[in-house]
């Protein structure tokens, strides 16, 4: 081959191999993560559930092997944790703790992803109807209805009139933070079954268990229609939760009991009830 028409050869393969890898390059390049920050309380923090985080504040009682943990390694995304033990959500807009800045603060302009359980703290409702009515079963050794005879509908109507309310307000605070995110809010998973109990795991009287499911229910609505009027995505999980109350066997348990538990923290999700919320966080949101 002529000297000359080899360079023009050799050229036009150098240039045609320098656009090939131009237009290559990206494609085969690592992707930018995810911006992704988690909110919400104790359920979202998996407080009890080993080992814990060494970001967190103490008080906070986060783990690593907490859902948004979970989702994040899943999807691969740059996780920014800011749940916390204990947190209604007031905490969105205050600090809960000496040190620890309120959880809006974590959102950004810039964040794509938010995820949260939130809404069981507020007015302590939900945590004040576990504890009266384990309290009012053992008064009873498990018999009866003694919770729901003394509280009647009190706890659903604070539901209802008061959380309600507060989980818009918190889900239009974190819309207007990060305005292009995707943003979910997860239902709690299922405490007690729908009938029966397992007194004395749950210290619960036996005509109370259906009271108290009666009330996570109205809870769960109330988190939906938060995120029905916010556009927010709700996880639902009354559904594939069924079955994996407090009263199951290990193995089988979303959610820790009173008594017999493997985690410090009573009533909370153990490890595999977090990791089968991250599961359906991803299966809602279509993540990948």
């Amino acid at each position: 081959m002529p000297r000359r028409l080899l360079a023009i050869v050799l050229a036009t393969v150098t240039t045609a191999a320098a656009g090939v890898a131009g237009v290559a390059a990206p494609s085969g390049a690592a992707a930018t993560p995810l911006r992704y920050v988690a909110l919400g309380d104790s359920y979202s923090a998996a407080s009890g559930v080993l080992p814990p985080d060494p970001a967190a504040s103490p008080f906070c009682a986060r783990s690593t092997r907490n859902y948004p943990h979970v989702v994040a390694a899943r999807i691969g995304a740059q996780l920014t944790d800011a749940t916390c033990g204990g947190a209604d959500t007031s905490h969105y807009f205050t600090s809960q703790y000496r040190g620890v800045p309120a959880q809006l603060d974590a959102v950004r302009k810039d964040t794509q992803l938010i995820t949260m359980t939130i809404g069981g703290n507020d007015s302590g409702v939900f945590i004040n109807a576990i504890s009266q009515c384990g309290s009012a079963g053992l008064s009873t050794l498990g018999q009866g209805s003694p919770c729901k005879d003394r509280y009647g509908s009190s706890f659903e109507t604070t539901v209802k009139q008061t959380t309600y309310p507060s989980l818009v307000r918190a889900l239009r605070a974190v819309r207007a933070k990060a305005p292009r995110a995707k943003v979910a809010i997860l239902g709690y998973p299922w405490i007690v079954p729908t009938s029966g109990g397992c007194y004395p795991q749950m210290p619960v009287a036996s005509g109370d268990v259906p009271y108290l499911r009666h009330l996570q229910s109205t809870l769960n609505d109330a988190v939906r229609r938060a995120a029905a009027a916010t556009g927010a995505t709700y996880v639902d999980l009354n559904t594939v939760s069924n079955g994996h109350d407090a009263c199951k066997p290990i193995g089988v348990r979303w959610v820790e009991p009173v008594v017999g538990g493997t985690n410090p923290v009573i009533v909370h999700p153990n490890a595999l009830g977090e990791s089968r919320m991250a599961e359906q966080a991803i299966k809602t949101l279509g993540l990948r």
